[in-house]
């Protein structure tokens, strides 16, 4: 935009007609209206000498004229705006089908974190990569919060970085990550997962727990109530027979389960199964997959008792876990009764990091254990045959064992067909 004034005073010199240069003070200063954003972008050029003043009046007008012809802007959005926008971007990401709704959950929750500790009105342009040094520490050991796990919050920093290179390439942010502390390695080969998951003892006091969780007259429970608790009760006991992904379960509908019976000739009788057919666009890996396990009743018996009590017999596209047969339940309310269930099962968590997921590690370590090939497991589970061994394989001692002695025992068939000899 031309400068509409004409006369100017010693102390003042005009830039390329759109911008002045003037001295307030023993230094010099830079000002320039900028129509789009309805301001002037002001700058102190650090100079008290008139020549050095307006070469460096030239170069950053030329600095913000390529950055507006690049749309990007000169005053900066606040950190609360920004995450606005970045989420808003990534909602789009889930209407093509190219992250599920959870993943947009949780990429919000790791955001709210982030602003927790940056502050919500900290402007974007003033940030420097080494303002999130202490993230760690903030989230690990920070007053009035509960401590995150490491994992946790190295995916906190991803979600953080990702954010940052988005904003930094649309002219929001003068940066376009920041400078983590660096976390030492996680060695996913310990006892890690044997602590994140359940045995077979807990399962069955699980499963006990749930019925006394569950039991409306014993409770004396209101009909609103026990139907929740009834909702997240069959939720963890699908979890544990099925391997469903969390985000799998807490999307899956009427429609994607179907029942049918299967004679087995072993046990010369008929077997009911359930078959559950996982959707593309609410699988983690974006692919469909089907599968079967035992119905064991209490999935058909859930049914029944959803459309007796909402009276609703065209359930077929309805969420499976609705404790109203239509709204899903939430992961807050999962979670809220996960550990009511475990604290009737007197389940002891002390350093042990136990959440609903949980129910999945025991499903694939109880298949591994089973005699399952990491391949069957893997299509089961929607992973890669490299996740699974790499995760669990140190965990079935059993079969380490097994593999140790049978190379001992072909070595012993080995020095006997010698003797023979």
């Amino acid at each position: 935009m031309v400068i509409k004034k004409q006369d100017f005073d010693e102390d003042e010199v005009l830039i390329f007609d759109e911008a002045i240069v003037y001295k307030r003070g023993d230094y010099w200063q830079f000002r320039m209206w900028l129509r789009k954003e309805g301001k002037y972008a002001r700058r102190s050029l650090g100079t008290r000498n008139r020549t050095t003043a307006i070469e460096k009046g030239k170069e950053l007008y030329l600095e913000l004229l390529a950055n507006l012809k690049q749309g990007k802007t000169y005053f900066s959005i606040d950190a609360k705006k920004a995450v606005e926008l970045y989420v808003a971007h990534r909602q789009k990401d889930v209407e093509v089908g190219l992250i599920v709704p959870g993943r947009l959950g949780t990429i919000r929750a790791h955001l709210k974190n982030w602003l927790d500790f940056i502050g919500r009105d900290t402007k974007l342009k003033e940030m420097e990569r080494t303002d999130c040094e202490s993230y760690f520490h903030f989230r690990v050991k920070g007053a009035d919060r509960t401590a995150a796990r490491q994992v946790t919050v190295q995916n906190e920093q991803s979600t953080i970085n990702a954010m940052m290179d988005w904003l930094f390439k649309r002219g929001e942010a003068r940066i376009d990550a920041f400078d983590f502390r660096k976390l030492p390695r996680i060695d996913t080969r310990d006892d890690a997962i044997r602590r994140a998951t359940f045995d077979d003892e807990e399962i069955a006091a699980i499963h006990q727990a749930i019925d006394q969780y569950c039991d409306r007259k014993a409770q004396g429970l209101e009909e609103r109530e026990w139907l929740m608790r009834s909702a997240a009760s069959q939720f963890f006991r699908m979890a544990a027979m099925s391997g469903l992904r969390v985000g799998e379960l807490m999307q899956l509908t009427w429609h994607d389960i179907w029942w049918r019976g299967h004679f087995s000739k072993k046990k010369q009788k008929l077997i009911n199964l359930v078959n559950v057919s996982v959707r593309a666009d609410t699988s983690k890996t974006r692919k469909s997959r089907e599968l079967y396990f035992q119905d064991d009743g209490y999935l058909k018996g859930w049914r029944k008792l959803i459309v007796s009590t909402t009276g609703d017999h065209s359930e077929k596209g309805r969420p499976v876990f609705a404790s109203d047969g239509k709204t899903p339940i939430t992961k807050r309310a999962l979670y809220y009764h996960f550990d009511k269930v475990l604290q009737l099962a007197g389940i002891d968590r002390t350093d042990r990091a136990l959440v609903p997921y949980s129910f999945r590690h025991y499903f694939i370590t109880e298949r591994i254990t089973a005699g399952l090939s990491y391949q069957q497991v893997a299509e089961m589970c929607g992973t890669s045959v490299a996740q699974i061994e790499r995760t669990y394989f140190h965990l079935n001692d059993e079969a380490r064992v097994s593999h140790a002695i049978a190379g001992y025992e072909i070595a012993d068939d080995g020095l006997d067909e010698l003797d023979d000899e």
